[in-house]
C-alpha cells in the first residue's frame, strides 16, 4: 500500500494500491476498448434504483473475455493493465493462433507467463480447468454456473473460492461469502486467487476522491422531510419513530431476510452464508 505524507488533513489516512512494479502499461490496448454510458443507478425507465451514484471521472470499456472460447490453444500475457471498472487487474493475452483477449489476471502471474484452457489442463495458476478435474482443496476463480455460459463467480480483487467436494456430477465450492454451492461439474474454472489483493485496504480518504470515483453523498434518514424517508420529518433530531427499521421504500430490514424462499438456485446452496455482525 501506499501511504502519504500528512500535508493536509484528508492525506492525513489517505492510502492507495501501489500500481509501481505491477502494471507494466498505462494505455489499454484500443481495438478492445470502447466509449460506453454509466447508467448511474438507474433502471430501463430512467428511474434510480440504486442511490447516491453519479458522476465521476469518464471512462473507456475494456471488453474482458469471461468465456475463454479459445480451447486447448496457448496464450501468453502481454501486458498487465489496470482497468477503472472492475477492482482486479487484467491481462492483455496473445494466442498462438493470433486471437488477443484481455483476461482477468490472477496473483503472482507476470509478462511472459502463459496459460491455456482446456478440460485437462495442468493445475498452475492462470490456467482454465473443468472443475471435475480440479482436486479438493484447490483454489479457484473466474467460475462459470452454466457450462460454457461465462465466467459469473469471484471476479473481484483478492477473492478465491475453494473446492470442497465432488459428487454426482456435481462440484461443491465454498464461496468468499463462506456459503457452500453446488456447480454442475461441465464448468470451467481458473486456478488461483483474483490479483490486488491490497483493494480492500485502501482508505479513501477525502470526499472529492469519492466523487471521482462515481460515489455522490449520502444523506442520513433523519434528516430528511417525511416525504422522503420513514424516518424523515419531526422538529430537531428525533428517534427513528417505527417499530423495526425500513428502507427508503418502506420495507422492512435490519434482519429481515430478502432472498426468495422459492428461488430456483435453493437447491445448489449446501449451506448459507455465515452472516456476521458489522464492527
Amino acid at each position: 500500500m501506499k501511504t502519504y505524507k500528512p500535508t493536509t488533513p484528508s492525506r492525513r489516512k489517505m492510502s492507495t494500491v501501489t500500481y509501481r512494479g505491477v502494471l507494466t502499461t498505462n494505455d489499454p490496448y484500443k481495438p478492445l476498448t470502447k466509449g460506453f454510458r454509466r447508467g448511474s443507478g438507474r433502471n430501463a425507465y430512467g428511474r434510480i434504483t440504486s442511490q447516491h451514484r453519479g458522476g465521476g471521472h469518464k471512462r473507456s470499456y475494456r471488453e474482458i473475455d469471461f468465456k475463454y472460447n479459445k480451447l486447448d490453444i496457448p496464450a501468453k500475457i502481454q501486458t498487465i493493465e489496470y482497468d477503472p471498472n472492475r477492482s482486479g487487474f487484467i491481462a492483455l493475452a496473445a494466442y498462438k493462433d493470433g486471437a488477443k483477449t484481455y483476461v482477468l489476471v490472477p496473483k503472482s502471474v507476470k509478462v511472459g507467463d502463459t496459460f491455456i484452457v482446456s478440460e485437462k489442463a495442468d493445475l498452475l495458476t492462470g490456467n482454465r480447468v473443468m472443475l471435475k478435474n480440479i482436486p479438493v482443496g484447490t483454489f479457484v476463480y473466474n467460475i462459470e454456473v452454466k457450462p460454457r455460459a461465462g465466467a459469473k463467480l469471484v471476479r473481484s480483487a483478492g477473492t478465491f473460492a475453494q473446492v470442497v467436494a465432488h459428487d454426482n456430477g456435481f462440484t461443491s465450492l465454498k464461496l468468499p461469502s463462506t456459503e457452500v454451492r453446488k456447480v454442475v461439474d461441465q464448468c470451467f474454472a481458473s486456478i488461483g486467487e483474483v490479483s490486488n489483493d491490497e483493494y480492500r485496504l485502501r482508505n479513501i480518504g477525502k470526499a472529492g476522491r469519492s466523487r471521482h470515483l462515481g460515489i455522490r453523498p449520502k444523506t442520513r434518514a433523519m434528516a430528511r422531510n417525511p416525504v422522503d424517508h420513514p424516518y424523515g420529518g419531526g422538529e430537531g433530531a428525533q428517534p427513528r419513530g417505527t417499530r423495526r427499521p425500513k428502507t427508503k421504500q418502506g420495507k422492512t430490514t435490519g434482519g429481515h431476510k430478502t432472498r426468495a424462499p422459492k428461488k430456483y438456485s435453493n437447491v445448489h446452496i449446501v449451506s448459507r452464508r455465515v452472516v456476521r455482525k458489522k464492527k
